[in-house]
C-alpha cells in the first residue's frame, strides 16, 4: 500500500516556482497512483477561487489550472480556515471540491502512520 502525501503549499504568485512546484508534485503523484491531500495556505489560498488559478504564469512549468484540476479529479484540495477567513472566502466561494478544513483535520493527516508531509 503507498503512503498517502500530504502538501501543504503556503505559497502563491508571491513565489511561484515554490508554488509551482507544490502542484506540479501533487498532479505528478495523484498521476502516479499516490493518495494526495494538497492543503492551499498563506498565498496559495487564493487558487481556491475560480479562475484565480488562470492568472498564474511561470515559464517551463505546467498550467496551474491543469495540476488543479488533475489534483481535484484524484485528489484532495483543502483550504485552510484561517486562511480563508484572512481572505473573506467562504465554501460557498470555493471551486467544485475543495473543502475547508483547519488545523485539527492538517494535523489528523499528517500524523496518520500512512503518511508523508511536505510544505512548500
Amino acid at each position: 500500500m503507498s503512503k498517502k502525501l500530504v502538501i501543504k503549499v503556503t505559497a502563491g504568485a508571491d513565489a511561484p516556482e515554490r508554488c509551482s512546484q507544490a502542484f506540479t508534485v501533487a498532479s505528478v503523484a495523484v498521476a502516479s497512483g499516490v493518495p494526495v491531500s494538497l492543503w492551499l495556505t498563506g498565498e496559495s489560498a487564493w487558487f481556491a477561487l475560480p479562475g484565480r488559478a488562470a492568472g498564474f504564469e511561470l515559464p517551463h512549468s505546467a498550467p496551474l489550472p491543469d495540476l488543479l484540476e488533475a489534483v481535484l479529479a484524484g485528489g484532495s484540495v483543502t483550504l485552510c480556515t484561517q486562511c480563508a477567513a484572512r481572505r473573506d472566502i467562504a465554501q460557498a466561494d470555493v471551486i467544485e471540491g475543495v473543502r475547508i478544513a483547519g488545523a485539527q483535520v492538517f494535523l489528523s493527516e499528517v500524523m496518520a502512520d500512512d503518511a508523508k508531509a511536505l510544505v512548500y
